[in-house]
């Protein structure tokens, strides 16, 4: 089981560590390539492996950057990461002051003497220090100097992916389920808490369960109705979801809405995680109720679809 480390001076050296440095954010089929790539040194040489990463989001903190968009909340990473066998994850607070830490000192005080490193695991363009001074040439030319081997993940090993989470967030900014799931291999999710709304899907026929995301900058998919997997109390459903702001009634968004299949218990404030499956049609404006309800009536019909239960 992987061990979690919320600072880097809580972590006990180790006599052999195996350890790679990153964001990952999505831990996407490219981040999963070099996390395999870890485990599997690890465990050849007698090792552990080792994952760091950094929160919040360097351009969080550096560029004060808003729009930034994350695909993952650092729970839903922690658990992605742990998924793939990863002995130990040190996530370290990102500051300004950490920013300015040097290649150098880093791979010496972090990488060498507290962690224990003895072989590094890098991207072929991942940088890190202050000014990004780190360059996969900066640790093969000084490795000796920290007492470890460095190893590079090819070019060729990721971009013949044609992946990143770059690509992955505008996909399902667009809506565009089907590229997003396939980079990151796996649905894409996200968590909340189920919140009282204005109970107009009950009224409708079709009761919802409203729900507030903790992320704040949690990447969301294009307005519009998806068949989504909901994972409530350990089960999982089936449902149709809406992203929007209601156009048919005053514009009351953005909201998140999920109408769940044969599902009738109270659940306000309970933890939900959906995950899109595909997307069935943009949001719109209905010129009537009852037309509304056709529409609710026929999107609940093409979810059973794609879910196979018709």
């Amino acid at each position: 089981m992987m061990v979690v480390y919320n600072d880097i001076d809580s972590f006990t050296k180790l006599p052999y560590g195996v350890t790679t440095i990153g964001i990952f954010d999505g831990v996407h089929i490219g981040h999963q390539k070099i996390l395999k790539s870890l485990v599997e040194e690890a465990k050849k040489v007698g090792g552990e492996s080792v994952v760091v990463t950094f929160w919040p989001h360097p351009r969080l903190v550096l560029a004060n950057d808003t729009s930034l968009k994350l695909i993952n909340s650092i729970e839903e990473k922690i658990n992605l990461i742990a998924e793939l066998g990863v002995d130990h994850l040190i996530v370290i607070p990102f500051t300004r002051e950490f920013s300015d830490l040097s290649a150098e000192k880093f791979s010496k005080e972090y990488l060498a003497d507290k962690i224990g490193t003895k072989i590094l695991f890098v991207g072929y363009d991942h940088r890190f220090g202050k000014n990004k001074e780190g360059s996969f040439d900066y640790l093969k030319d000084h490795a000796h100097l920290y007492g470890f081997e460095v190893k590079e993940i090819p070019s060729q090993d990721i971009d013949n992916l044609s992946v990143s989470s770059t690509r992955i967030r505008e996909a399902i900014e667009s809506g565009d389920l089907d590229t997003a799931n396939e980079l990151l291999d796996r649905v894409y999710s996200l968590a909340g808490i189920v919140v009282k709304g204005r109970q107009m899907g009950r009224q409708l026929g079709f009761p919802t369960a409203n729900i507030a995301i903790a992320l704040e900058n949690k990447i969301l998919p294009f307005f519009g109705v998806y068949a989504v997997r909901v994972e409530l109390h350990k089960k999982a459903y089936y449902g149709m979801l809406n992203i929007g702001i209601k156009p048919t009634f005053e514009n009351l968004g953005p909201t998140i809405e999920v109408h769940i299949f044969d599902f009738q218990e109270d659940i306000y404030g309970e933890s939900i995680k959906i995950s899109f499956v595909k997307r069935i049609r943009d949001e719109q404006k209905f010129a009537s109720i009852e037309d509304l309800k056709q529409q609710l009536v026929q999107d609940k019909m093409d979810c059973l679809h794609v879910f196979e239960l018709v």
